[in-house]
């Protein structure tokens, strides 16, 4: 039985995943969440974010402490994770939204350290555009990301959002919780980190079938997600199909945009199919 290693997506980290790594102990797979490069415990905050009082102006201009890192780098890091918890062996890697971006490209440089990658809800820029081409592409109409951002990118090297406003809080939900208990939703909202660092959405990947292609993977499609539609989820399916040696095999949720939370049952036993 291969170990599950979770990658969660922007602003997240590993504690999203807490929901899902109990039952699949009680399943006899284990599993181990991680923090990708620039959040969780590998994150550091914009100085404004303490300010009190709260400062709106430094904080959409302060430059993010992260904004070096890229998904290169962030796979590097991840690569070194799968080393480390696989002992040499490959690992089922399920990655969330932007996640999906990182395990891509780390799949590219080390294939041989996937037994399995399943994407979900996630990017997979295997086509050579860059995340942030999708996020706005007409297959992704309706998504509620934008509101949520508190500075340009451009000028702070992040996608800034800032949750220390609670009349922000619903249009979180909106976007991430959606179908999520409102409590636990509000738990998550108070964990996330501002910053995701630009050069994850906007690094071109370079992606081939001869390396990327050859790991077996999967995709959970979330029918109410509004941060990645559902029509941007089945063209990232298209794509990915285009380089790899086998069709994706997909599931597909009734989920908001996270399914870890909304749905840990199903999300279990799908990983339990292809683990």
């Amino acid at each position: 039985m291969r170990t599950v290693v979770f990658l969660h997506g922007a602003w997240h980290g590993a504690w999203c995943w807490n929901l899902l790594t109990p039952r699949l102990a009680a399943a006899g797979i284990p599993s181990v969440a991680v923090d990708l490069q620039g959040h969780g415990l590998l994150a550091r905050s914009p100085e404004s974010r303490w300010s009190t009082p709260f400062d709106p102006a430094a904080f959409a201009s302060e430059p993010s402490p992260v904004a070096d890192v890229t998904a290169s780098s962030a796979a590097a890091v991840l690569i070194e994770q799968l080393r480390l918890i696989g002992g040499g062996e490959p690992c089922t890697v399920v990655a969330h939204s932007m996640g999906g971006a990182v395990a891509t490209a780390a799949a590219e440089q080390a294939p041989e350290l996937f037994a399995h990658l399943m994407y979900v809800t996630a990017f997979a820029p295997v086509s050579g555009r860059p995340n942030v081409e999708y996020i706005f592409s007409a297959e992704n109409e309706g998504q509620l990301l934008p509101p949520l951002f508190a500075a340009d990118p451009a000028v702070v090297g992040a996608l800034r959002i800032g949750t220390g406003d609670r009349a922000r809080h619903p249009e979180i939900r909106a976007a991430f919780y959606n179908d999520v208990e409102e409590a636990t939703a509000d738990a998550a909202i108070a964990l996330l980190t501002p910053d995701c660092p630009i050069g994850i959405p906007s690094e071109m990947l370079h992606i081939t079938a001869e390396r990327y292609g050859s790991v077996p993977h999967s995709y959970v499609v979330c029918t109410r997600d509004y941060a990645v539609r559902p029509a941007l989820q089945r063209r990232l399916i298209r794509e990915i199909d285009g380089v790899s040696a086998a069709p994706t095999k997909v599931f597909e949720l009734d989920s908001s945009h996270s399914p870890f939370l909304s749905h840990p049952d199903e999300m279990v036993d799908a990983i339990i199919t292809v683990a």
